[in-house]
């Protein structure tokens, strides 16, 4: 199985920290930046094939990749000429070449233990499996799920009635069999629509719901965070910064 990492936007919440740097390159654990980790994460889970979607700062982060050293990491980046007037469905789309097989898809700013994706992967089999948390309240900024009886995906966005809603997508899925296949048509197809620069790509995942059996899966209890704002950032980095050395390796 491979993984896509969609990290072509410059998270521009997080000015003036990303005005040079793209997100992905912000350091959080000591002076090991977001996309470090992620790929430390895949490789202590078998992945052995990253394809790096990037945008801004395209460069640098090319640059820190040919630094990267790994053995057991396959890594290639595919670039988004577009990232400044678009939203990520139109990242994901460039995407679709690298969708040649079973694949993990991540969110450049998503950060988790590796008993985050351990469980994904060893999720029952499924064409799309959506990693989801729960907690107590939802706010506007969480990309609320609603469930269909048991796992079963009924709908995602940011925008569900609170009373319909049972857990978030914390940005890492995966998509196996005849899933890829069915993923790369409705991304074609929705990337016609007028207001596709606009979109999410989980807007996607949420038409496919009505006719295609996506699964869930909780992490519930395991950490995780998505880093959208100062305020995530810093969370992120007293996160790392409470852990024992050997600790950080891990997480």
């Amino acid at each position: 199985m491979k993984a896509i990492i969609l990290s072509a936007g410059q998270g521009k919440r997080l000015l003036p920290l990303t005005y040079e740097a793209p997100k992905c390159l912000l350091p959080v654990a000591d002076t090991r930046p977001v996309l470090e980790l992620q790929l430390q994460a895949f490789e202590q889970c078998g992945i052995r094939s990253v394809s790096v979607m990037v945008g801004f700062g395209a460069a640098k982060v090319e640059a820190f990749l040919a630094d990267y050293s790994s053995s057991r990491l396959t890594i290639r980046t595919c670039y988004n000429p577009f990232f400044e007037t678009s939203n990520n469905l139109a990242t994901c789309w460039l995407a679709i070449p690298e969708m040649t097989e079973d694949f993990i898809l991540l969110n450049g700013d998503t950060l988790f233990t590796p008993t985050v994706l351990q469980r994904l992967l060893a999720a029952p089999p499924a064409p799309v499996t959506l990693t989801i948390d729960q907690k107590a309240a939802y706010d506007d900024d969480d990309m609320k799920v609603s469930l269909n009886g048991g796992c079963r995906l009924k709908a995602v966005g940011k925008t569900l009635p609170s009373a319909t809603v049972h857990g978030e997508s914390i940005g890492l899925m995966r998509f196996c069999g005849r899933g890829v296949t069915t993923f790369r048509q409705a991304l074609d197809a929705a990337i016609r629509e007028p207001e596709a620069l606009d979109r999410w790509y989980l807007s996607v995942l949420n038409s496919l719901a009505a006719d295609e059996h996506i699964d869930t899966v909780s992490i519930r209890g395991h950490w995780w965070a998505e880093i959208d704002t100062p305020t995530d950032l810093a969370k992120v980095r007293a996160h790392f910064a409470a852990l024992s050395p050997a600790a950080t390796v891990a997480s």
